[in-house]
């Protein structure tokens, strides 16, 4: 795996070439002031890009909770014509989005690196997930919100049509990890449904929410319609919330709880996606090359830092061997790097508390008595926050590292010999986010992802296969959140469900002189009758 352009650490994993553009080539004054344009913020603040530490953009307005209130006042001001706006005209700017994004993704992909500092493979992603999620609701969203009729009290008598109106203005709370796929990949079922969004990004990550924005207004949605409000979480999230008729929030499971709570206060809706203690399974007639490769990239893409990635391995005992031998070979040549441009398999983490909760998980469970098979080490040498791509082996119930979620790039292996049992320990977790099978029988495989509680699985692939079936629903189970994004769902959780029921010729009541119990009698034998006309 290594070249002559590749270098090596003293023991570990190779560093990809450094490329020669830097951060401040691509973050201007004029970039940070061209994107704040109308960002409401009495205050200012940093970011940093994880590959150095230093700062990324300064300058950044930052929001008070009553900062919010304007934003939220500017967002209903704007919702009402947007919303009166016909839904095939909505849906129209989300097509237009996505060709410019795929014509601009230069841009976008410098800014999903110095932010985050994931690789540049890892980052396009992100213009993947977001192409495919504008071009779906882009085409589906007029059915998915088409008045809908539906078998009335008494057919032909009872007319009823099922309505969607928009809810309003809805808050989004967006994660650092994948700054672009859930910030405006999440804004554009709202968008489209006729809503307004006030959004609170990371503000580390918050260059590539707003560079969406101006391009989302480039391609024609209503400047005021998406507001960006930046600051502090535990100040600019609550006030949010506080605010919003419906939220939506990625984050950790902590977190989420504290929303759904604040969110139920108030009576308004929410969807939740939370954390996640991801696991593969290997069967024995797995084709164990493929495996291998979605092990690597279902447990290192963007460093870990993917909450549908993998954290536990569960490897049948005759194939483990042969398994190991060579997932452990691929994970100690990866090459790490921090070039804005292709070629290193795995950047950076994002922070130092992110590197103090991989290096703790790691640590402890090598003190009580976990074997490194891979990585085990931080690498300063290439940027503060890197720590190698890293496999343990003997993971035990005590360790962290066993059930709480790392977020880092490190997974734990397990042996099984009995798949029955091998689905009760993946399931015996508080989460259900994610999960991998990896199988030559298509059936058998199915068959066992039906049986593992998690909101998407993935056969013979990591992850990827279920998150960008965008027509189809992906979210999780248990303490791994409420609610789903990606399909009708995604888009109808931005809703109301509105009923219009028109009666005609006669009433719902007695009539033409009945008595109170001839009604009743009539009404009894026409529900007979409807039951046995298989009406529904």
């Amino acid at each position: 795996m290594t070249d002559s352009h590749t270098t090596r650490g003293a023991t570990g994993n190779p560093v990809a070439p450094q490329g020669t553009r830097t951060a401040a080539d691509v973050v201007t004054p004029e970039l940070i002031t061209r994107l704040t344009r109308g960002v409401v913020g009495s205050g200012t603040t940093v970011s940093h890009t994880p590959f150095t530490g230093e700062v990324l953009a300064s300058g950044l307005p930052e929001a008070t909770p009553e900062d919010v209130v304007t934003a939220f006042d500017n967002a209903r001001a704007a919702q009402r014509a947007w919303a009166a706006t016909p839904v095939r005209r909505r849906a129209a700017v989300l097509l237009r989005f996505h060709d410019l994004l795929l014509r601009r993704q230069p841009e976008i992909l410098d800014l999903i690196q110095l932010e985050t500092g994931k690789t540049r493979l890892h980052a396009h992603e992100e213009i993947q997930g977001v192409s495919a999620v504008a071009r779906h609701y882009g085409r589906k969203a007029p059915a998915y919100l088409h008045p809908k009729g539906h078998l009335g009290a008494v057919p032909t008598l009872t007319k009823v049509t099922e309505l969607r109106q928009p809810r309003g203005v809805v808050g989004l709370i967006a994660p650092w990890n994948y700054p672009l796929q859930l910030s405006v990949g999440d804004a554009m079922p709202a968008f489209v449904a006729g809503n307004a969004v006030v959004m609170k990004p990371d503000t580390e990550t918050a260059l590539s929410a707003l560079w969406a924005r101006e391009l989302m207004v480039e391609a024609g949605l209503p400047a005021g319609v998406w507001q960006v409000v930046l600051g502090d979480g535990p100040v600019v999230g609550p006030a949010v919330v506080e605010h919003a008729d419906y939220v939506s929030f990625t984050g950790s499971t902590r977190t989420g709880r504290e929303v759904a709570q604040a969110a139920a206060a108030r009576l308004v809706g929410c969807s939740l996606e939370l954390g996640g203690k991801n696991a593969m399974l290997v069967l024995r007639d797995a084709d164990l090359a493929r495996a291998v490769d979605g092990a690597v990239r279902g447990s290192f893409a963007s460093a870990g830092q993917l909450c549908i990635s993998m954290e536990r391995l569960y490897v049948h005992e005759s194939v483990a061997d042969a398994f190991l031998e060579r997932f452990v070979a691929r994970t100690r040549a990866m090459r790490l790097g921090t070039a804005l441009a292709y070629g290193a398999e795995m950047g950076s983490l994002v922070s130092q508390r992110q590197l103090d909760t991989v290096t703790r998980h790691v640590d402890e469970a090598v003190s009580k008595g976990a074997t490194v098979l891979a990585g085990g080490r931080p690498r300063p040498d290439i940027g503060p926050y890197f720590y190698e791509p890293t496999i343990l082996d003997g993971v035990e119930s005590p360790m962290a590292v066993c059930t709480e979620e790392t977020f880092g790039p490190v997974v734990s292996v397990y042996r099984f010999s009995d798949e029955d049992d091998a689905v009760e320990r993946v399931n015996a977790t508080p989460y259900g986010l994610n999960a991998s099978v990896w199988t030559k029988d298509a059936r058998r495989g199915r068959a066992l992802a039906a049986r593992l509680r998690a909101g998407t699985v993935n056969v013979n692939e990591s992850y990827a296969a279920a998150f960008g079936s965008t027509a189809s629903p992906m979210g999780g189970m248990g303490d791994s959140g409420l609610g789903r994004r990606h399909g009708s769902e995604g888009i109808l959780r931005f809703t109301e469900a509105q009923t219009v029921a028109q009666q005609r010729l006669l009433p719902l009541g007695p009539a033409f002189g009945m008595t109170d119990e001839k009604y009743a009698a009539f009404m009894t034998r026409s529900l007979r009758a409807l039951k046995a006309l298989r009406l529904r």
